[in-house]
């Protein structure tokens, strides 16, 4: 009894212990409460007094003749939290900044706008750029200093410097800030051309050529570390090579799929990739899985595998949506952003890719005789190792290669390790998961979106469609309006940012793929709407491009244009494709004409920067080779346009319909009862009706 008692009371005081940590952890709270984002939310307990990037928030700094400090980053970003625990958790570090600041915190995945001005003003000074994104910057939000992750030693003493300075040299600080805003909004300046679309083939064979020198051709990517994946770059490559006929670009599309599904950038267990891997070997990842990466890589795997059969490209994609539909998907049918990096280790501490490592003791243990076989497929040995005697699983060998070297058949090889994967799955859903940010941010969903029209339309899955229409809804429903006007962002029922350009041209890109693989009218309706929105509201008349935001937007230090493709394609060179493909829907709307000029100003980028243009180059494909518009009038015209569907035709777009009733330019007058006809046409004139899918293919 005594015993009993003694237990209770130790669990009455460590209960109360863990307790009054918490309770020290929360003793302060910031304005940032009141807001929606997690990251936002991870710092509403800091003792720095933080608040959102609001307009009322700078005018206060104004009246207060107070700098601002502010700190950009982003949920699964691990210095964030490296910095946010030596720093911003400091109180005597948070009560120097709330003294002599304006502090502000800032989701870069929801002010994406605010991000871009500041990264670019911190290369400038720095010649670097990262997250977490620190700037002090005059009340007004001209910035003058820039620094990523400081251990706290070096954060004070560069906040005194600048208090000091702001202080006692006003002038300096002042001239410094108006010469930096010159160069910031210098470097986005987008110098308007009259001249017409004139990049031909041949140079676009030389700028491949000059990009190609850049190519790791053994192990895929670029002959670099880190590697990061540019779903963009390949998905060019592959619509170049299979137009061009040119192998040796496809043996290096081919090449840096196959090094990259093996991983450890892609997590064989639950499926999906991290954001990039910090070697050259695509071994080790920085482990953060995001929704933007999965979305285009779904697309650009179901693309591959419609070029090459492959099976390895199709399990990519299944294990991906796997993951995506297990891990990001909220009831509503919308997709989540991100899961962490970081996650507690056995010892409670936070530990980046404590998730997703085993060492061999644990391996053995949990697989017994299968182990021999698993350490042969995925490298535990110096290969697979990572520090710490801990193993990030990767494969370099074929399945055929591996069963021939252990003397085993194939099937057996890939029964042994389908096996030991649903072994190390059940023991990994033990651990504690990666934080998880569930905010939902417009322009990943239509990634994501894309990703699913394309990989049903390839796989020909049908719950793939299930999911994209389930998305689709939830964008019409909870994030666009009836003016066209659409959210950023959405989170616990709220949606309170207005979206930017890259916004819009995802979700317009997503709705034309839907409506290539239903035919359902109005997909298309809404992409018309989308983009009427975009042409009242970010059209730039100078330069023929868009604005990144709206002239409904808050005014910052320059209203940026967007040409440059990252990790993610540029929000203009997205619209630029939505445009070709909507002209050839609708040839007697401006489209075409809007599409050429935005061209017109890009391409003298094309020779020099390929790959910051790789999503631009599809546009030179369809301007200098033939872009069919297929219509499929008939009862089976969706049995056909499935079949159609399936092949790779990038310079293509489907239209169908079951009757005459259909009001789009290239089905009017076309319907024959009684027939299901298929026309392939180029700008409207057709060539005689087909009435099967093989005959089409040879058509074209």
């Amino acid at each position: 009894m005594k015993k009993l008692q003694l237990a209770l009371l130790t669990i009455i005081l460590l209960t109360g212990c863990k307790n009054n940590q918490e309770a020290m952890k929360h003793k302060y709270t910031n304005a940032l409460i009141e807001e929606t984002s997690p990251y936002l939310l991870q710092h509403a307990h800091n003792p720095v007094n933080w608040e959102a990037w609001k307009p009322e928030v700078l005018e206060r700094a104004q009246k207060e003749n107070k700098p601002l400090l502010i700190s950009i980053g982003y949920a699964a970003c691990h210095w964030c939290h490296v910095m946010e625990d030596e720093v911003f958790e400091n109180d005597s570090i948070a009560a120097y900044m709330n003294q002599n600041f304006v502090n502000i915190k800032i989701d870069r995945e929801e002010r994406p706008d605010v991000d871009q001005i500041y990264m670019d003003a911190l290369q400038m000074m720095t010649g670097n750029g990262g997250w977490p994104l620190n700037i002090v910057a005059l009340p007004d939000g001209r910035p003058f200093w820039g620094a990523t992750y400081l251990p706290k030693e070096n954060w004070t003493k560069s906040l005194e410097s600048l208090v000091e300075l702001y202080k006692n040299e006003p002038a300096k600080v002042e001239e410094f800030a108006t010469n930096l805003e010159k160069g910031i909004k210098a470097i986005n300046l987008v110098e308007s051309k009259n001249s017409e679309v004139s990049f031909k083939d041949d140079e676009l064979q030389l700028a491949v050529q000059k990009w190609s020198t850049y190519f790791d051709t053994f192990l895929g990517g670029y002959k670099r570390a880190p590697k990061f994946m540019m779903p963009n770059n390949l998905d060019f490559l592959l619509h170049y090579g299979v137009q061009q006929k040119n192998d040796s670009i496809l043996e290096y599309v081919n090449t840096t799929l196959t090094r990259m599904a093996y991983g450890g950038i892609f997590d064989p267990i639950d499926g999906g990739f991290s954001r990039y891997a910090v070697d050259t070997k695509w071994h080790v990842p920085h482990f953060e899985k995001m929704l933007y990466d999965n979305g285009q890589l779904i697309s650009l795997y179901s693309k591959a595998y419609a070029v090459t059969k492959n099976p390895l490209y199709k399990e990519t994609v299944e294990k991906s949506i796997a993951f995506v539909r297990s891990e990001l998907s909220d009831s509503n049918g919308g997709f989540y952003s991100s899961l962490d990096a970081d996650s507690h280790n056995e010892d409670g501490e936070l530990e980046e890719g404590a998730f997703y490592v085993w060492t061999e003791t644990e391996l053995k243990q949990l697989l017994g005789d299968k182990f021999e076989t698993f350490k042969r497929y995925y490298n535990i040995n110096s290969y697979g190792l990572w520090e710490d005697e801990n193993y990030v699983l990767i494969r370099d060998k074929k399945d055929d290669e591996v069963a021939k070297e252990l003397g085993i058949t194939q099937a057996d090889l890939q029964q042994t390790i389908s096996e030991s994967i649903v072994i190390l799955k059940q023991e990994r859903d033990k651990r504690e998961k990666p934080r998880l940010d569930d905010k939902i941010l417009t322009s990943w969903n239509g990634l994501m979106l894309k990703g699913l029209t394309d990989a049903y339309r390839y796989l020909q899955d049908e719950s793939y469609l299930k999911l994209a229409l389930a998305n689709a809804d939830f964008i019409t429903s909870e994030m666009m309006n009836d003016d066209g006007s659409l959210y950023r962002n959405h989170k616990a029922e709220k949606s309170n940012i207005n979206a930017f350009l890259e916004d819009y041209a995802t979700v317009i890109e997503g709705f034309i793929g839907l409506y290539e693989v239903t035919f359902d009218e109005k997909w298309l309706k809404h992409a018309q709407k989308l983009m009427g929105y975009t042409l009242l509201h970010f059209k730039d008349d100078e330069s023929g491009l868009f604005f990144y935001t709206s002239d409904k937007d808050q005014k910052l230090i320059r209203r940026s244009i967007e040409i440059n493709d990252n990790v993610i394609s540029s929000s203009n060179s997205i619209m630029a494709n939505n445009l070709i493909k909507l002209h050839k829907i609708y040839p007697d709307k401006p489209y075409g004409e809007i599409v050429e000029r935005m061209v017109a100003q890009v391409q003298d980028n094309f020779m020099t920067d390929a790959q910051t243009f790789a999503n631009w180059l599809h546009l030179v494909q369809y301007n200098n080779h033939n872009f069919y518009e297929i219509a499929l009038l008939g009862e089976n015209y969706k049995s056909i346009g499935a079949e159609l569907a399936s092949h790779y035709i990038p310079n293509s777009i489907l239209v169908g319909a079951a009757n005459g009733n259909s009001k789009l330019p290239l089905l009017e007058n076309r319907y024959v009862p009684g027939e299901t006809m298929a026309y392939v046409c180029i700008e409207g004139s057709c060539k005689l009706p087909v009435n099967t899918a093989s005959a089409v293919l040879k058509q074209l």
